[in-house]
């Protein structure tokens, strides 16, 4: 099975770093047009990249990279959960525990 793609961050700092280069540059190849016509627009696809993509794949990786370690999704028979990593329930006291059902 093949594992979701991954836009986390190794540490929440790092991330929030290309965040900030992202969007700054996004932010500044719109601003520059007044001052340097359409070459200020050669920022944008380093913002991009920054970003991942776009902003929205940043604000999943950032999601991504707050949760690691600390939610585990597991799949049985074609139905997935997602529950609180490190906390081992019995099958029959955890069907109703989980934070929420995928799929």
């Amino acid at each position: 099975m093949n594992e979701p793609q991954s836009f986390a961050s190794s540490s929440l700092p790092r991330h929030l770093a290309r965040g900030a280069l992202g969007f700054g540059a996004l932010t500044g190849s719109v601003l520059l047009i007044p001052a340097v016509g359409p070459a200020g627009l050669l920022l944008a696809p380093l913002g991009l990249l920054a970003l991942r993509g776009c902003p929205l794949c940043w604000t999943i990786g950032l999601l991504q990279t707050i949760s690691r370690g600390r939610l585990r999704r597991s799949c049985v028979d074609g139905r997935c959960e997602l529950s609180v990593a490190g906390h081992v329930q019995p099958p029959e006291q955890g069907a109703g525990k989980q934070l929420r059902s995928i799929g």
